[in-house]
């Protein structure tokens, strides 16, 4: 298996073992790794972004990770023209550029290329999100296919914010959503991808999360988040809707006790997980599924 010309890519839910696969595959090929979790880029919330240890940043090279300012924004638009810049530097030392992480929005704007649509107005936004949820789903796809036929065999009837985002950018622009990203290149070549999935399976998984959630609280995530809070970031800042901070606050106020924290971080965890893998399903049928078991025997093949 000839990778040395690849721009690895591995993603999975959370919790899935893929930083640490990303590690081993870098060892063995020489590779570096660049991040694509929209939560990592952040300098604050280590622990609770679950971001490589400090050690593993020394073994292997590592990029974007812990470097942005948690008070402003950053968009895939942002992470793009970075991702883009470390892929080239990286084989401009003739490495090879590992991408790892479970934001799927950035792996599809690398592959596709991100598309530019005009910005809507808030109003408008929220007015169709009101729509939506005042009358459901099912009926709000069926509006959708009225006034944009050609989404129906691109989004999944159950996919709320994709149903949501077609219909306020068909309203607004009066153009398909689907024709906008018709519009949307690459910059590298459709063959340049080596794409991967950590296949895990749920129940094992379910298991994994509360023993990553059990170890956060132990290694010092509630005193992270003290001082977090201390900072005082705006609550529409990204970062301050990462996974755990309003359970912690729940323990620091005595609301709960460790045991109900550990469990409340681990559904929403859950909760995430699921939205990742069904994202796969819409968006990564065409990428190689390794189930956790068979890492060693892929390393081996390589």
């Amino acid at each position: 298996m000839d990778l040395k010309s690849k721009i690895i890519l591995i993603y999975g839910p959370t919790a899935s073992g893929k930083s640490e696969f990303a590690l081993k595959l870098a060892k063995k090929i020489k590779g570096e790794i660049v991040n694509a979790d929209s939560m990592q880029v952040y300098k604050d919330l280590k622990i609770l972004t679950a971001r490589p240890f400090k050690k593993n940043l020394k073994r292997i090279k590592h990029h974007l990770y812990g470097f942005q300012d948690s008070k402003k924004n950053f968009s895939t638009g942002d992470w793009l023209k970075l991702a883009i810049s470390k892929i080239k530097e990286i084989r401009s030392k003739k490495k090879i550029p590992i991408l790892v992480g479970g934001t799927g929005l950035y792996f599809k704007a690398l592959t596709d290329g991100l598309v530019e649509i005009p910005k809507i107005p808030l109003k408008s936004r929220n007015q169709i999100r009101k729509l939506q949820k005042d009358i459901g789903q099912k009926k709000f796809y069926e509006k959708l296919l009225k006034i944009d036929p050609s989404v129906e065999n691109h989004i999944n009837p159950t996919d709320v914010q994709r149903s949501i985002r077609a219909y306020e950018v068909k309203i607004f622009t009066k153009k398909s959503l689907k024709d906008w990203y018709k519009k949307t290149n690459s910059n590298f070549e459709k063959g340049s991808f080596y794409k991967i999935i950590i296949n895990y399976p749920r129940l094992l998984l379910i298991e994994k999360i509360k023993n990553r959630a059990r170890q956060m609280i132990d290694i010092g995530a509630v005193l992270e988040v003290k001082k977090f809070l201390n900072l005082k970031i705006p609550k529409s800042k990204s970062i301050s809707k990462a996974i755990g901070i309003g359970e912690i606050q729940e323990f620091i106020k005595n609301f709960i006790n460790k045991e109900e924290l550990i469990e409340k971080i681990s559904i929403k965890t859950r909760q995430y997980a699921k939205r990742q893998v069904t994202w796969t399903r819409g968006h990564m049928r065409n990428w190689k599924k390794i189930h956790p078991n068979e890492i060693k025997i892929f390393l081996k093949k390589i």
